[in-house]
């Protein structure tokens, strides 16, 4: 039976995007060895998108956080130093933004408009 899931983040420096998810986001982890450390994520969902007509390719992957006030979430983030990417924008589903991770690129932060699945 599957019981979770397990999120890869890719990182040119793997030490500074993980402090960045321990010491900024705030997300607990676990020391598997050396360092290695394997986070507590917040409560998931998994939306299935169709592929092409300019969106991405068949399997490809994206990875949001999902917040209720995206805009006093940017201003809490700012103030520790993190790095957005472009403005808040209206996406019709929800208010999405993107923040920089240290040595892996950037992460999508939303505000949804949709029900959610999470807590169910």
């Amino acid at each position: 039976m599957i019981t979770s899931t397990h999120a890869i983040v890719f990182a040119e420096d793997a030490e500074e995007s993980r402090a960045f998810f321990r010491d900024v986001l705030g997300f607990p982890s676990v020391d598997v060895g050396h360092g290695w450390l394997i986070f507590k994520l917040p409560p998931a969902e998994l939306g299935i998108h169709p592929s092409g007509a300019g969106g991405p390719d068949s399997g490809a992957h994206e990875l949001y956080l999902m917040c209720d006030d995206v805009e006093a979430t940017v201003a809490e983030l700012r103030a520790k130093g993190v790095e957005f990417t472009g403005p808040i924008e209206d996406q019709g589903f929800g208010l999405v933004t993107r923040l920089r991770v240290p040595g892996a690129g950037t992460l999508g932060l939303y505000q949804p408009k949709h029900a959610s699945g999470w807590d169910l």
